[in-house]
């Protein structure tokens, strides 16, 4: 990509830029209301927040029970040593 000139605004005790459309849609924050920034070797760096792990997997079990489908594949079995466990 080309680099762009922008400038750099005040915004009451901070700074601003306006970053263009096409930008914000090729770094896929087109329809973004948030994004992560950090500075790495004097370059300004934003992107798309990471998600954090397991993110929806609560939701996806929810709606998989709900629909039946989670049940055990290999059924209910142990080990020889599980008799022997005092709980």
């Amino acid at each position: 990509m080309q680099a762009i000139h922008v400038t750099i605004r005040p915004i009451g005790n901070s700074k601003g830029v306006v970053l263009p459309k096409t930008v914000l849609a090729q770094a896929g924050l087109e329809d973004a209301t948030d994004a992560e920034m950090t500075v790495e070797n004097g370059v300004i760096i934003l992107r798309k927040p990471a998600k954090p792990a397991r993110d929806g997997w609560a939701e996806a079990a929810k709606n998989l029970a709900a629909e039946g489908g989670d049940d055990l594949v290999m059924g209910e079995f142990g080990n020889e040593e599980d008799n022997d466990l005092v709980w």
